[in-house]
Parts: structure tokens; C-alpha cells; sequence
């Protein structure tokens, strides 16, 4: 069992940065993958970035060149850089962690970012 604990939301003006953290409860070095995922109300939850156990790396297409997601496998934290924030990018964000055939989820951290 892992758990994921979000931080790093906030209210922000367009064009502003946030730092997203997840940290997770126990060593994330041997799962397959963690990332973050988002989900705004009436749409369907939109995977954002992830990052594998080799440190490759891919993005929704709608965050590319904007977001940047890292790992220190030292703290068991995944990150998320966010830059060049939209007023579409709000949303609630989600961390989770991919081990075998387990899946978690954290409770997630709202990004508001205002026009």
C-alpha cells in the first residue's frame, strides 16, 4: 500500500508558475511509473504528465513546453513545474503511482488560475 499526499495548489494569476509535490509513503524507486493527472467538473479526468522508473517523460499535448514533471526518488516526491499557466489549466490535480498491477491516487490539490 502506498500512500500519495498532494501539495503546491494555490490560486494564481495567468501566466504565473505553481510547484506541484507528491509525496509518497514508502520508496517509489522500484514502481513503473508516477505522474498527474487532472479533472475539472463534467469532463473526464486528463492525464497530464508522467514519468517513468527510467526517468522518460511525456505530456498531454495541451502542457507541453509549459509543464515539467521530475522525480527524487531520495524523498519518494514526484514534482510538478508548472509555467506559463492558463485559465484552462484550472482543475484538480491528481498524483498517482503505477507498481505492477496497483494503481493509488492521491486526494488530489486544486489549481485555480484566474485571468
Amino acid at each position: 500500500q502506498v500512500q500519495l499526499v498532494e501539495s503546491g495548489g494555490g490560486l494564481v494569476q495567468a501566466g504565473g508558475s505553481l510547484r506541484l509535490s507528491c509525496a509518497a509513503s514508502r520508496s517509489i524507486f522500484s514502481g513503473n511509473a508516477m505522474g498527474w493527472s487532472r479533472q475539472t467538473p463534467g469532463k473526464q479526468r486528463e492525464l497530464v504528465a508522467a514519468i517513468g522508473s527510467g526517468g522518460t517523460t511525456d505530456y498531454a499535448d495541451s502542457v507541453k513546453g509549459r509543464f515539467t514533471i521530475s522525480s527524487d526518488n531520495a524523498k519518494n516526491t514526484v514534482y510538478l513545474q508548472m509555467n506559463s499557466l492558463k485559465p484552462e489549466d484550472t482543475a484538480v490535480y491528481y498524483c498517482y503511482y503505477v507498481s505492477g498491477r496497483f494503481q493509488y491516487w492521491g486526494q488530489g490539490t486544486q489549481v485555480t488560475v484566474s485571468s
